[in-house]
Formats: structure tokens, sequence, C-alpha cells
């Protein structure tokens, strides 16, 4: 099982220091990975009565791809991964350009994970629809791996054109790995069909992980798929509790078959930066025996 941490940009400040020190901190303590999450524009609550998302125009968010141009030249081994990237409210081909600069930078070191968000604020802002989201990101999956693995596409699809065109330079994984997030059953249903793996997006294991892990593998075997081969990130949250809980939802997640765990550090009470970089090490201990 491989062990991440959530990039926590919430409560990272924008001090481009801060970010270089939590990035390259979390690499020399052995991580495997670091994920980010994704918001474009934050929602001023006072101009949309009845708004009550997690995020406002007052949460910070960097932008994951443009952050990960960064990362790449300050790294030499951690993987990049989007955890998730709101994919439908963005251009497809604007998406598969800066995910294979970004895999090319970091070389072969970008993960990239896909949502389709619940923000229409954001939606609106971007110019996208957000209705048909769902279906969108099923095609848009198809469209970025023929830009990842054909140097000239050509495609007529429902909602993309592409007349012989194509990336340069094409990225090094070929394609880049993609996995989804989301905990609705058409989520499960795409993941089977047409995904890398999973972001189950638990807040800890339950008694509702189980029954979801077996749905979806029951789904992969119907499409012909061996469920073993789709990838299960499970998160665990040091805002749940020390050491004692980290080691039995380290346990828990192992037992249900997951391949990736991240660690998230945000709304714990954490002072500042570098005391997200202290709760990682302290978790990274609890990894390493458990």
């Amino acid at each position: 099982m491989k062990f991440g941490v959530i990039f926590p940009q919430l409560e990272i400040t924008a001090d481009p220091a801060m970010v270089r020190d939590y990035v390259q901190a979390a690499e020399q303590l052995g991580f495997d990975h670091m994920a980010i999450y994704d918001h474009v524009l934050g929602a001023d609550p006072a101009g949309h009565p009845g708004f009550n998302g997690p995020y406002t125009v007052d949460s910070l968010f960097h932008e994951p791809l443009v952050l990960f141009g960064y990362c790449a030249a300050i790294t030499s081994r951690i993987e990049l991964v989007t955890s998730v990237l709101i994919a439908p409210q963005r251009q497809t081909a604007l998406i598969a350009k800066q995910a294979a600069e970004v895999d090319v930078l970091s070389g072969g070191r970008l993960r990239l994970g896909l949502g389709i968000g619940w923000n229409a604020v954001e939606y609106e802002a971007l110019n996208e629809n957000f209705h048909n989201r769902g279906r969108r990101l099923e095609e848009q999956i198809a469209v970025m791996r023929m830009l990842w693995t054909q140097p000239v596409v050509t495609f007529k699809g429902r909602y993309h054109t592409i007349t012989a065109a194509g990336l340069n330079p094409l990225p090094v994984q070929r394609p880049i790995p993609i996995w989804l997030g989301g905990m609705a059953e058409a989520v499960l249903q795409r993941v089977a069909r047409l995904a890398d793996g999973w972001f189950p997006q638990f807040r800890a294991t339950s008694q509702r992980a189980q029954p979801m892990l077996d749905q979806l593998r029951g789904y992969a075997r119907e499409t012909g798929r061996d469920p073993a081969t789709i990838g299960i990130e499970g998160r665990i949250n040091a805002a749940d509790g020390g050491p004692d809980t980290w080691a039995a939802e380290i346990a828990a997640w192992r037992a249900l078959g997951a391949t990736h765990i991240s660690f998230n550090t945000m709304r714990a009470g954490l002072a500042g930066p570098r005391d997200h970089i202290e709760a990682i090490r302290r978790f990274k201990e609890v990894a390493a025996t458990a």
C-alpha cells in the first residue's frame, strides 16, 4: 500500500516558500504521492441565497496543474495527484495539454484524478453546463486518452470535435492514469468501465465502505475487468484522532484492499504550515510500522 498526503492548501497560505517547504518535506519524509483538491472560484454566500457549500470565496485554493508545474521543478520522486480536478468545467483539450506538460516536466509523475464537482457557481463563471457534467466527463476521458497516445487525432462526439490535430509534446505516460472521485452509483459504474482507480472520499472507513467496494467490484466484473486492476485510495483525517486512530484506519483500509492512502491535515486545528509538516511526519512514523 502506498502512502501520500493531501496538500493542505486551505491552510498553507499563498507564500511560495511555505508551499516549497511543505512539498519538499513530504518528499523527503518518503511519501509516495501528494494529492490536491481543486476549485477555480469560491462563491460569496451573501450573493447566493441558500448556498451551503463547504468552501467559499474565503477559502484559499492553489490551482492544481499550475502548482504541479512548480512542484515538478522542486521535487524528483513524489507522484503528483489531482484528487480531484473538476474536469467538465474545463475545456478538455486544454486539460489534456496541461496534464501532458506536467507529466513531461515531472518525468511521468502525474496521476489525474477527475470529478464532476458540486459548485454550479463555478460552472456558470467558466461558461460550462452544470447539468450534463457526468455525461460530458465520460467523453472527456476518451478524448484525453486519444490526445495523450496519438500524435494526430480526429474525433467527432456528442460534446467534442477535433479535426486532424494533436498535442506536442505528448506525455511520458501514454496514457496518463485517470482516477475518478465520488460516491454516487453512477460514479461507481463509471469507474468500473473507464477509470484506473477510485477515490472513495469516505471521511473514514465505515460499514458503508465494504458494500460500496463490493458494488464497484461487481460492476467491474460485469464489464469484463479484473477488479484488482482498479486502484483504491483511502483517506485518513488528522482531525479524527491521533496515532492510534491512524493505525487502526490504515489496518481497516488494508483489509478492504486499498492500494493507496492519503493523510489529510486540514481542519485539524493546526496553527500554520510548520504544524502541517510536523503532522505528516508523525503520520509517516505510524505508517512505517502499521
